[in-house]
């Protein structure tokens, strides 16, 4: 591993993923695995004036000998000092941000009793929920990276003695950082993407319609007033940040009943530890009425049977074929990347701010304008190296915004 590109890598998912600011406490989520990586994001947020760096630790290993020897109702008894011990920073002087370092087995959970692992996971959400709005309505400044884990750099180069290497040398080139210049790379990326995402909004766009030679053809109506966002976000104090590094989409809010058609996932999704692969899905009113799956399709039904809301769709992402994720030819086995390589859906929560003035909304009021509500929010990845995608204009045009997989615009 490059010790020189891992410091950027380091330095940029604090400066400008999270873009932390001076006397904020950074919160950072790790693997025990990614220790290391997390130790250098610490004394990176320090340099920049961190008021403190609070470190919760998380454990593949340990996570799976609790799901196999735990009973369901402790495994569900999720105590009230879990979310107070992220509310409590954010609401504190100064406030927080919040960077999550991944590193999962996508295989972590495989085998295991997958009803008892949803519903403890579910319990989970359900308590998190407040905190969850923090970050869903872009109230908190935040941002996902990913640092290779023997295992899962096992399950991309399986067989290989420098698959933790070549892992590491896969994210730095698709995350900007290889050229030795990430936050210059990142900014004219942005401004790439700001203009796709500016061109969409003039379009004003009251459904899309997406067709792939694999079966898949989708129209998806617009929530009301919906708006596309992309790369970067702000909290109501202005501070910016990268949601997701790397990031290559462009994303809205589908009318939650007004999804019509079939769609076939053109990867594996990872859900609770596990493959869900082969994926198909189709719509009527918004809502799933038909599914499949060539493996894990009682996983598949779990996610769907979630709750009220996760049998619709909360989010549109387009993503260009040309992405340096695509590109790679590598399927990563997690969402934070293979989502990035595909145009994809995502089951469940709609984020408020894809639609004009959200974030100030009830969700009442979001319900209202077409957003879905779930516990969950689930990407899954539809794109297709063929996908033409049109959209009709709320004035009735018809406009070309894929042709083969990639940018018509």
């Amino acid at each position: 591993m490059n010790k020189e590109l891992l410091q950027k890598y380091a330095d940029f998912a604090v400066e400008i993923g999270v873009g932390l600011q001076p006397e904020q406490t950074l919160i950072i989520t790790s693997s025990v695995e990614t220790a290391e990586f997390a130790r250098m994001c610490a004394a990176a947020a320090f340099r920049v004036g961190a008021r403190d760096v609070v470190v919760k630790y998380g454990d593949d290993k340990l996570a799976r000998i609790r799901f196999e020897h735990a009973s369901e109702d402790a495994l569900c008894d999720v105590k009230a000092h879990v979310v107070r011990s992220y509310l409590d920073y954010v609401e504190s002087e100064g406030g927080a941000a919040v960077l999550h370092i991944l590193a999962e087995n996508p295989e972590a959970f495989s085998g295991l009793d997958a009803a008892k692992v949803d519903k403890a996971n579910t319990a989970r959400r359900s308590a998190l929920k407040e905190w969850r709005d923090y970050t869903m309505n872009d109230r908190v400044a935040w941002c996902i990276v990913a640092v290779p884990g023997e295992e899962w750099a096992s399950k991309i180069f399986p067989g290989d003695a420098d698959a933790v290497e070549k892992l590491w040398q896969a994210i730095f080139d698709v995350c900007r950082v290889t050229g030795g210049d990430p936050v210059g790379a990142w900014k004219a990326h942005v401004e790439k993407m700001t203009a796709y995402r500016d061109r969409l909004n003039e379009l004003d766009l009251e459904s899309v319609h997406m067709k792939s030679a694999n079966g898949t053809d989708l129209t998806v109506g617009l929530a009301d007033d919906a708006v596309w966002e992309g790369a970067r976000s702000h909290t109501p104090a202005g501070q910016g940040f990268i949601a997701n590094i790397p990031t290559e989409e462009v994303f809205t809010a589908p009318h939650k009943d007004k999804v019509e058609g079939i769609v076939y996932a053109t990867k594996p999704y990872v859900y609770h530890g596990d493959l869900i692969e082969g994926l198909w899905v189709r719509f009527e009113k918004g809502r799933v009425v038909e599914y499949g799956a060539d493996k894990n399709e009682a996983l598949l039904k779990m996610l769907l049977d979630t709750d009220e809301g996760s049998r619709s769709i909360g989010e549109l992402a387009l993503v260009p074929k040309s992405s340096p994720i695509n590109q790679s030819g590598l399927l990563f086995y997690n969402t934070l990347f293979d989502e990035n390589a595909a145009c994809h859906i995502a089951f469940g929560d709609g984020y408020p701010g894809t639609v004009k003035g959200g974030t100030g909304m009830t969700q009442e009021e979001l319900l209202a304008h077409g957003v879905n509500h779930s516990l969950i929010h689930e990407d899954v990845m539809v794109g297709a190296q063929d996908m033409r995608i049109t959209g009709k204009t709320r004035d009735g045009r018809e406009v070309a915004i894929f042709e083969d997989g990639d940018w018509a615009l």
